[in-house]
């Protein structure tokens, strides 16, 4: 076994900078793509991060069959999800969250003047999000 592997490709580094444009820019869509396995052999997960403006929150909404794993970078946040979005928890630095397949939700960012940024993970990378028309729980219940 004396061949030899060339790993030069093995590892890539995403930058910080390098995803500035995309999450912050006026017209970008508070989305960065940091990794998307497409044509390099891994098929299904999708990793990127994902930025929410101050006091902005996401329609209610699902990711199909995806699962999703939210780790919150900065920020606070209050996520909602089920029937009517009647469960509420608030997360902030450090915390992670799972989502599992179909299950409703929507993020709300607490702050009126600081962002929140997630670091996200698919188990897909297709951009599956399915809008909901919902009405709304007023006072959903706080799950720790």
């Amino acid at each position: 076994m004396n061949e030899s592997i060339d790993w030069r490709d093995g590892v890539t580094v995403v930058r910080a900078a390098s995803l500035e444009a995309q999450l912050h820019a006026p017209s970008g869509t508070g989305r960065a793509t940091v990794f998307d396995f497409v044509g390099t052999g891994g098929q299904r997960t999708w990793i990127g991060r994902v930025g929410l403006k101050p006091s902005a929150c996401t329609g209610a909404h699902h990711h199909g069959r995806h699962e999703v794993m939210v780790y919150v970078i900065s920020g606070h946040s209050e996520i909602r999800w089920g029937d009517g979005l009647r469960f509420a928890a608030v997360v902030g630095s450090g915390d992670f969250v799972y989502f599992s397949p179909h299950v409703p939700h929507q993020e709300r960012n607490l702050s009126g003047e600081e962002a929140v940024e997630f670091l996200v993970a698919r188990s897909d990378n297709e951009k599956i999000a399915i809008a909901l028309d919902m009405v709304l729980v007023e006072h959903p219940e706080l799950v720790a």
